[in-house]
């Protein structure tokens, strides 16, 4: 075993990388007008929006991200799926399927089928729970399921943190709490985040036609992404990005430095895969056939009001990016600057394609819009409403609930009759607020923290019942799907505090139209226009390393077509 000295210094900035950045060149395409590739480099910069990068791009001409952009084809109508929550817009990039195929519509979510994790506390003894308990669980695939995740390693143990984070276990699935596992009836065992997903992923396909892969995120539950068979990664990376960051409390998220900090320790293991080792940069391997990472430094700087100092988010008007968000989108370039440069180093520049986009946008970037609405008052009235009304129904109504800038809903009901669905979505058409919080209703702020008023509990439409079904394609017996699906007004954002400005996991086109840019040998050079869908990156991957893409069950379930990036 050969041991490599960890890469700690920060990469390049932007403005240092001129010159850097070219049209990749290598193998051309065949004949046919067919590209094939050895290894995808798969990128996703969650928060950032298309917008975003037509800007940067058009300021930083000789930036990274200008060339990434100019020596490939650029998607510029590019859409993730709905829910546009990352967990969801994660799958739908290595599946190629929406919610209603691969089961996924939230990291947080419920189902009515499964047996409730606090049904049963201990590990082993599931069996005792198994008939005699009703169904209907939460099934939480976040930080809640670390064995620890007040730690970056999730409770691994190791002894150094954060300095030797990058000797974090490749499988993940070893620092995941079972106990926090939602139980499976029908075999009496724990739910892991794999076996939750219905549908095959690229890392699988890859695994069977002996390649290997390699992927990094921000919780240990993206083991999801090994696919049911819990096989398709060879190395995952998964440090915890809610963990305790420094002395003060604050998490990984709480000051954009803080999150560059952390992305740049998955920064370090990409390097390392691209330089044929695994995330630790210990182990010679090879180099993945598909790997990347997500970034999560735009997102946060989005959302802050504020970080050291310095305001997050956009101008009022939602076209120019505040100092952090520009530091950030700084950031990414120069990291992905260095990622080039190491790929043109290692001789990988010429056999490599780079996917960049992102599992959801951020909603709303103009920050006159904003509203702040406290959804845990709406739910606790909506409860109330609904136990006075009828209260030999199952109680509380909402069994569980996943609200960012849309409302998902879960009821108790597990027969799912339509008198809830009826009466929940008339009781929050008429619920309004003045923003005070006075009279019963929830407190309500606008961008300054002042008071504003607010109609229909910040929806602009509801889905309830078989038509929450319907809106996300799926049939009312899914034990999955929501119960009632809210789409707010532009502008809303679902929290009880002030600390966040924006928010992603509705249907706002600023939650869901992303970048979309695929670069490499042999790819055209242009901006295709059209509406594409990021589940199309999947069966793109797959076809680019000249393997089926019909080998995805979800591409084949929603006939998921590749992006045309021929020459």
């Amino acid at each position: 075993m050969r041991t490599r000295t960890f890469r700690r210094a920060w990469p390049l900035a932007a403005a240092g990388i001129t010159g850097l950045i070219g049209v990749m060149t290598g193998p051309a395409a065949a004949s046919d007008g067919t590209v094939h590739t050895r290894h995808v480099l798969l990128l996703s910069v969650d928060g950032m929006h298309q917008a975003d990068l037509a800007a940067y791009v058009r300021t930083h001409p000789r930036s990274a991200l200008a060339g990434l952009a100019s020596g490939g084809t650029q998607f510029t109508a590019a859409s993730t799926p709905f829910p546009s929550d990352s967990f969801p817009g994660m799958v739908g990039q290595v599946t190629g399927g929406d919610p209603k195929t691969t089961g996924i519509y939230y990291d947080v979510t419920y189902n009515h089928a499964l047996i409730d994790p606090s049904a049963s506390a201990a590990v082993v003894p599931e069996q005792a729970v198994c008939g005699q308990t009703a169904p209907g669980a939460n099934v939480a695939y976040d930080e809640s399921i670390d064995r620890d995740n007040t730690r970056l390693d999730a409770g691994q143990g190791l002894p150094n943190l954060p300095g030797d984070i990058l000797e974090m276990t490749g499988d993940p699935r070893t620092v995941i709490n079972p106990a926090a596992l939602p139980i499976d009836p029908r075999t009496c065992s724990r739910v892991y985040p794999h076996s939750y997903l219905k549908v095959n992923t690229v890392f699988e396909v890859a695994k069977a036609h002996g390649l290997r892969t390699a992927w990094s995120d921000k919780h240990p539950a993206y083991e999801i992404l090994s696919g049911p068979s819990g096989d398709g990664l060879d190395d995952l990376f998964t440090p915890e990005i809610n963990s305790t960051a420094d002395a003060a409390g604050h998490d990984w998220t709480s000051v954009n430095a803080l999150t560059q900090a952390y992305d740049h320790d998955k920064v370090q293991a990409v390097l390392h895969e691209i330089d044929g080792y695994d995330h630790s940069g210990r182990d010679r391997r090879s180099t993945p056939a598909i790997f990347g990472m997500n970034f999560q430094s735009v997102s946060t700087a989005q959302k802050l009001p504020v970080s050291s100092g310095e305001p997050g988010g956009y101008d009022s008007t939602g076209t120019t990016p505040g100092p952090v968000v520009s530091k950030a989108l700084d950031y990414v370039d120069g990291e992905l600057g260095a990622m080039i440069a190491e790929l043109k180093k290692s001789g990988r520049y010429g056999d490599t394609t780079i996917i960049l986009s992102a599992k959801h946008g951020q909603s709303p970037m103009d920050s006159r819009s904003l509203k702040r609405i406290d959804d845990g008052a709406v739910i606790d009235a909506l409860n109330a409403a609904w136990q006075k009304r009828y209260p030999a129904a199952p109680q509380p109504l909402v069994a569980a609930s996943a609200d960012d800038d849309g409302m998902l809903l879960w009821f108790t009901d597990g027969d799912r009759t339509p008198i809830a669905d009826a009466f929940a979505e008339n009781f929050l058409r008429a619920y309004a607020g003045n923003g005070t919080g006075k009279d019963g209703q929830a407190k309500a702020t606008a961008f300054d923290t002042t008071p504003v008023a607010y109609t229909a509990a910040g929806l602009s439409g509801t889905h309830a019942g078989p038509d929450a079904a319907a809106f996300i394609g799926t049939t009312p017996d899914d034990p999955r799907v929501p119960d009632l699906i809210g789409i707010a007004q532009h502008g809303v954002v679902y929290t009880g505090k002030t600390k966040k400005i924006a928010e992603h996991g509705g249907d706002d086109p600023q939650d869901r139209n992303v970048p979309l840019v695929v670069s490499g040998p042999g790819i055209h050079h242009g901006v295709a226009r059209g509406p594409v869908e990021t589940t199309s990156i999947a069966p793109t991957i797959l076809t680019l390393l000249g393997l089926d893409p019909e080998a995805l069950q979800a591409v084949r379930a929603q006939h998921t077509p590749a992006l045309d990036v021929r020459s």
